[in-house]
């Protein structure tokens, strides 16, 4: 896709997609719809997520961002710069009081393809987790499993979720604070078993946009605390973290975000991804007069 996506009021107004039906007619939201189509095909063309002719299972949970996710996936198709097939996937992990029919509903009404799958995880992680303690870990390995599998009997190439720029620079300092390593959810994955890729779309989108977005367009949010998620958990902390840095100095989240594209091996310490034992000087670069002791370089 190397031309540019251009879109005018007219192309907004026009020929939407059954998803945006009853989208505000308002500047202020014509040019967040904009910005989120520009910002997810920039991602998908700057990490070669296409692959000409194949199938997507693009995951939802029935929050602001995959509904996002969902919708800006389909008005690229719709355009005809999304030459892959979406299905829809919700999986059901049994939660206590999940509204199961709601998100049934609203993509029939919708006319998106969609498969619903139920597998009652949650009793799995209560029995292993106890009382207070972090469930996410291991409710999310047993989700990801359940979406490879079903992606694989659906003849999908790619797992796709809605993890937005927010979400990966939490992530990026969760596993610095907390898992003592430089990393975060890449825009797109290959997994362990080498079948299937996983992308993020959104990954250049703020969560703030999603929830613009989805308030916008009255979508029926499924709350995700739902297993009862404990305010005190690492994610959280970061959150407000970030939040704390936004609000001192605007901008904060974007510019460290960036800083997550323009790595520079030879500047960090991982003699694993640079060879700092290979490292020579040119003849005849030595100082005739070097530095003493203590001296600053």
């Amino acid at each position: 896709m190397a031309d540019d996506l251009h879109l005018s009021d007219d192309d907004l107004a026009e020929d939407i997609h059954p998803l945006f039906h009853g989208a505000p007619a308002t500047t202020e939201f014509r040019k967040l719809r904009k910005r989120l189509v520009r910002e997810v095909r920039d991602a998908i063309d700057k990490y070669g997520m296409i692959e000409r002719g194949t199938r997507w299972l693009v995951c939802l949970s029935g929050g602001k961002d995959s509904y996002t996710l969902l919708a800006v996936l389909h008005e690229l198709k719709w355009r005809g710069l999304l030459p892959v097939d979406l299905l829809a996937c919700n999986l059901d992990q049994g939660q206590p009081n999940f509204p199961a029919t709601v998100l049934p509903d609203f993509l029939q009404r919708m006319g998106v393809p969609h498969r619903i799958e139920y597998q009652d995880t949650y009793s799995v992680v209560m029995d292993k987790i106890g009382p207070g303690k972090t469930m996410c870990s291991l409710c999310s390995r047993l989700r990801r499993g359940n979406l490879y599998r079903i992606a694989r009997e659906e003849g999908c190439s790619a797992v796709v979720l809605g993890h937005h720029r927010d979400d990966i620079l939490e992530t990026f300092f969760m596993n610095l604070f907390h898992g003592g390593r430089l990393a975060t959810m890449p825009p797109k994955l290959l997994n362990e078993e080498g079948d299937l890729f996983v992308c993020r779309p959104l990954a250049f989108v703020a969560e703030a946009d999603c929830e613009k977005f989805a308030r916008a367009m009255n979508y029926p949010i499924i709350p995700c605390d739902l297993c009862g998620s404990q305010e005190g958990l690492q994610r959280q902390q970061v959150k407000q973290l970030l939040d704390g840095w936004e609000a001192r100095s605007p901008g904060r989240r974007q510019v460290m975000f960036r800083a997550l594209m323009n790595a520079r091996p030879s500047h960090l310490l991982d003699p694993s991804i640079f060879d700092f034992t290979g490292l020579t000087a040119k003849p005849g670069t030595f100082s005739e007069n070097p530095p003493h002791l203590g001296q600053e370089f």
